[in-house]
């Protein structure tokens, strides 16, 4: 049995690992939890296409030169030792057919410059979520026939990770949010989930790897054990888990309270809207506008036609929206108001007291569940509200970048500001700053309701 035929004998691929090997779009991921065989998958994938496509080259990344020495050069050695050569300077295995695999690492922003001009037929990047979205593109624009193969081949790239990491919001992002800018296709990103348990290597004999993963904290444990993407290291929000709080839609009650919520930028405009029943046992956000590079006057027009007639008592927003502007003299508010949104209210915009008031409705639960629950039909509050990170600065207040990850965010702030009431506690009345009371509510339609609705 010669070293290619004793190869190809040793693998006994489990079958998300099969799924991987099989795999042929042109961005295909693998794993999201610890043990799931990742690093096999990649190895082996890769020598497999060496061995099929003579000539192809391919190139291997791992974040830093130890990861790739102990994880692939080692390994690969031992497994093309006899048949393909490595070559220590360039770091590369050479196979007689023409075939190469090139070992690389991408330790510094700066690093992807020592492949510009470079092309490879595949590129694999190892634990990719340790990767920067910039490194990323830049390796994109390596990934491209090299010209020295003799059948049709379509270039591809291969990543394996875990969630977490500076990479983790673009992986998520391409592969299981699947959110796609302009030039991407849906079609190219294929996610192959693998877990500990699919690893039958380690669940016989290993176990005590097994049983350490089941043993970690709560928040490291459904991110590394279960491959949760809505939990890392660094998140604000740990309370959240799509389990409890995304749920089905449902047709809201006529009886029900409902209020939204607004936060306005150039860049982007969030609007939320909030229902509870009279014995408010619970409080759902059931529907979400999540529109770029809107001015004022169609922000209204969007948040008009989005609210469809639905009897919101008022719409608290963004409190400077209520300061004057340059344009005519006219502040925010008045430019919405004109526009047709007469229930405005200015949002208390007290950060780390507002981010309390979210964790106390997330941690809570009622008799249906989790006392909020997010319509799975807010697709941006539920892909955005667990990638809030922790400020590096003002350790209890949430991070402000990255600032797409903010706006929906920031509307629920708001919108659960506005309630006289925390979960299980009676209603009170809420403290509204004399400021505001005499300067803007007194001289604004609504205003009265709304207070008489602060006393109930």
């Amino acid at each position: 049995m010669n070293t290619v035929e004793r190869f190809l004998s040793s693998l006994h691929p489990f079958p998300p690992q099969e799924k991987f090997f099989l795999a042929k779009a042109r961005r295909i991921a693998y794993g999201g939890a610890r043990g799931g065989g990742k690093s096999f998958a990649m190895r082996a994938k890769l020598v497999l296409l060496a061995l099929r496509y003579p000539g192809i080259q391919i190139l291997l990344l791992r974040r830093t030169f130890p990861e790739l020495r102990e994880n692939h050069i080692n390994p690969l050695q031992r497994w093309l030792y006899g048949f393909a050569r490595y070559k220590d300077s360039t770091k590369e295995f050479l196979f007689p057919s023409g075939s190469r695999i090139k070992l690389g690492y991408l330790s510094e922003e700066g690093d992807t410059l020592q492949y510009q001009g470079q092309a490879y037929e595949v590129i694999g990047m190892e634990e990719a979520t340790q990767f920067s979205e910039s490194q990323y593109y830049a390796m994109t624009e390596c990934c491209r026939l090299a010209g020295q193969l003799k059948e049709k081949f379509t270039p591809r790239m291969y990543f394996t990770c875990n969630p977490g990491g500076v990479g983790h919001a673009w992986v998520k992002r391409l592969f299981i949010d699947r959110r796609y800018r302009e030039g991407e296709r849906e079609e190219d990103y294929v996610f192959i989930p693998s877990t500990v348990y699919d690893n039958r290597y380690l669940i016989s004999e290993n176990p005590e790897y097994v049983r350490n993963l089941e043993s970690l904290p709560p928040l490291r444990r459904r991110a590394m054990l279960e491959g949760d993407w809505d939990a890392y290291e660094g998140q604000y929000f740990t309370e959240f888990d799509r389990k409890r709080h995304e749920i089905e839609p449902f047709a809201i009650p006529e009886d029900w309270h409902r209020f939204a919520a607004l936060d306005y930028g150039l860049d982007m405009t969030a609007c939320l809207w909030f229902a509870y029943p009279p014995d408010r046992r619970r409080i759902v956000v059931y529907r979400e506008l999540y529109c770029p590079d809107l001015v004022l006057s169609q922000a209204a027009e969007k948040i008009l036609e989005a609210n469809q007639s639905d009897p919101v008592r008022y719409i608290a927003a963004s409190p400077d929206l209520a300061g004057r502007r340059q344009e005519g003299g006219k502040s925010g508010f008045d430019i919405l108001s004109a526009a047709g949104m007469k229930n405005l209210i200015p949002a208390e915009n007290a950060r780390i007291p507002g981010w309390r008031r979210v964790r106390e409705f997330l941690r809570a639960s009622g008799e249906e569940g989790a006392y909020l629950g997010l319509f799975s039909s807010c697709r941006n509050l539920i892909r955005t509200l667990p990638q809030l990170r922790f400020d590096p600065v003002k350790t209890e207040d949430a991070a402000l970048t990255p600032h797409e990850f903010t706006h929906a965010p920031d509307a629920l702030r708001y919108g659960l500001s506005s309630l006289p009431f925390l979960p299980g506690e009676p209603l009170r009345e809420k403290k509204v700053r004399k400021s505001i009371r005499d300067e803007f509510f007194g001289k604004r339609e609504g205003a009265g309701e709304y207070f008489d609705f602060l006393k109930k």
